[in-house]
């Protein structure tokens, strides 16, 4: 069954065979004589964004941002100084997406040990939160925890680069240098791109409810549009706390008691007490191996590191490599399709923050449990996700407009961060003279379990509101590496699709060798268990959904509008590197 749709937003967009010439040959991935993709499957329209450097290469989702990392990195900082600014930058000119009143995660690997270190910048319920807080009388959802300060959790963002900082920067540049470039954009201003205006158009009435969004957002009562100088100086007073005094700027004193009361004055539940206990919890890595690669990402509560894994480890049970499966052929979607679905079935049963319930890990990863998953996938039938369940005894994800950047430095060190406020521009809520504008990141937990949240997922008991909780997230931030070097470095945004983007840009570069370019800009697909359909981007053949539908799957095909909005740097065999930001969105990436 095939059912189309049609939606505002940007323009999908498949591969630019003029740029894979100019980009030359695969970033990584074993040399073999894969099917490339038919001329029918070539681009619609052509605007990859992609650069080579011989040195550093920064990926994020505006051009602000990569530029003034790339600024870092040639001034003598490294992966984590570069990191920092551009968070900080993204944080300014992209609040539909991210912002310091949100949260991250952030992996990084440190070139001279070889090793990575999982930093969680989750957001965290206040003390205040109760596990029904967001039902009514009836027992019911109700919109408090997507609209209005109610529904924001306790901001890690902030938190979390201080610590990148503290812990991994180069010590050449100091903190307020960081910090400075977003400080110059919040109060010099820049034109409003065309996704930060249509957020604002989009969210126009949570907006006007509340003095100081509506006055930063719909200055003389008319919403911001595109080109239009925005200028953020409540923003820009709070970055210069952050500057002067670091992690204290944020999270104590005058910016902490405004944020606080504000916040509660318009019903909120966050307090200075909620502020001032923020911590950001260092995490164990998860890793794998596929096709002779490592593979290394981000632990719970993050979903998305257990979940990639799991249907790596199916994929990895193709003994002559998923590339033998012609690229974008039937069977070749019909098994990523098979394989997301059981991740996800187990995603709604198994997941939740680490410090309040037990996960089953080791399990969920081992190669064992992916042997029983590949056991159930026929190739000729597609299972109905009514006939699924989650494969172990029983013991949001952020939206397109969540944000992720990749950084590589001269010296080999990388940083993969994805950060969010969740939906467009979070809760809506900007907390008075602060400027900041709060996350809505407790819509992320299950506030009813059992039912479906802003993004249709299913969440069970593990992911209940428990004051102090981490609500479960998608966000993947991934390194590959090749003998201790890092090759890959990768993430995008997308709401539960960031997982399964993730897995499909890894899977396009390992088994099929695509150039990195065309990895990123393939049309991708996706199914996450409940509900019981198979999305997929234009620009695959007819036939091909066709022949996915005779197979019993309910496809919808989205037209006008792409899934996630990746950013990756590759490394070549030669040392240069190769980034990456993908075409459906604005990012433009920066290398030297």
């Amino acid at each position: 069954m095939m059912v189309m749709e049609r939606s505002e937003g940007s323009v999908v967009l498949a591969f630019c065979a003029a740029l894979v010439v100019a980009l030359g040959a695969a970033v990584v991935g074993r040399p073999h004589a894969a099917e490339r993709p038919a001329a029918e499957q070539q681009p619609r329209a052509a605007r990859l964004q992609a650069v080579e450097g011989l040195r550093h290469a920064v990926a994020a989702a505006a051009p602000e941002a990569s530029d003034a990392g790339l600024r870092v990195l040639e001034e003598g900082g490294n992966a984590a100084d570069a990191m920092v600014t551009a968070s900080f930058v993204m944080a300014v000119v992209r609040p539909q997406s991210t912002g310091i009143g949100g949260g991250g995660f952030a992996l990084y690997h440190d070139a001279r040990s070889r090793t990575q270190t999982a930093l969680d910048g989750r957001e965290r319920a206040p003390a205040g939160a109760t596990e029904t807080m967001y039902l009514d009388s009836r027992g019911n959802p109700t919109r408090d925890s997507l609209d209005g300060p109610r529904a924001a959790g306790v901001p890690g963002l902030v938190a979390m680069l201080w610590e990148l900082h503290q812990r991994h920067g180069s010590g050449a540049l100091t903190w307020a240098r960081l910090v400075q470039p977003a400080i110059d954009l919040a109060e010099e201003g820049f034109p409003v791109p065309p996704s930060l205006a249509r957020a604002i158009a989009n969210r126009r009435e949570v907006l006007q409810r509340h003095p100081a969004s509506r006055d930063l957002f719909m200055p003389k009562g008319r919403p911001l549009q595109a080109g239009d100088i925005f200028r953020q100086p409540g923003l820009g007073r709070t970055l210069r706390a952050i500057a002067r005094e670091g992690r204290a700027g944020f999270y104590a004193g005058p910016v902490a008691a405004e944020l606080s009361f504000k916040t509660r004055a318009a019903g909120g539940v966050l307090t200075q007490e909620d502020l001032a206990a923020y911590a950001v919890a260092e995490r164990q890595p998860l890793r794998t191996t596929y096709r002779r690669r490592e593979v290394v990402t981000m632990p719970p509560p993050s979903s998305g590191g257990v979940a990639l894994i799991q249907m790596l480890n199916v994929l990895s049970t193709w003994e002559e490599g998923l590339g033998q499966l012609r690229f974008h052929s039937p069977d070749h979607l019909h098994v990523l399709a098979e394989t997301m679905k059981r991740a996800f079935a187990d995603r709604a049963e198994h997941l939740g923050d680490p410090d309040f319930v037990a996960v089953p890990v080791a399990r969920l990863t081992g190669v064992p449990y992916a042997l029983e998953l590949r056991r159930g996938i026929a190739m000729d039938r597609a299972m109905p996700s009514r006939e699924l369940r989650a494969g172990l005894p029983a013991g949001p994800l952020e939206r397109e407009h969540t944000t992720h950047i990749s950084v590589i430095d001269a010296h080999g060190n990388a940083a993969s961060s994805t950060q969010t406020v969740n939906t467009d521009l979070g809760s809506g809520f900007v907390a008075g003279d602060t400027g900041v504008l709060l996350n809505n990141e407790m819509d992320d937990f299950a506030s009813k379990p059992g039912s479906p949240n802003v993004y249709g997922l299913v969440q069970g008991r593990q992911n209940a509101i428990a004051a102090g909780k981490r609500p479960l997230s998608s966000m993947t931030p991934t390194f590959v590496l090749h003998e201790g070097r890092v090759i890959l470095v990768v993430g995008s945004p997308g709401g539960p699709r960031i997982i399964n983007t993730v897995l499909q840009v890894v899977s396009n570069v390992v088994d099929f060798d695509l150039p990195l370019d065309q990895a990123v800009a393939a049309p991708r697909v996706h199914h996450q268990w409940l509900p019981d359909e198979l999305l997929v981007e234009a620009g695959l053949p007819t036939r091909t959904i066709a022949a996915l539908g005779a197979r019993g799957h309910v496809v919808r095909v989205l037209e006008g509008r792409g899934m996630g909005d990746v950013q990756a740097i590759g490394v070549r065999p030669s040392g240069a590197r190769v980034a990456v930001s993908d075409p459906r969105a604005e990012g433009r990436p920066a290398a030297r």
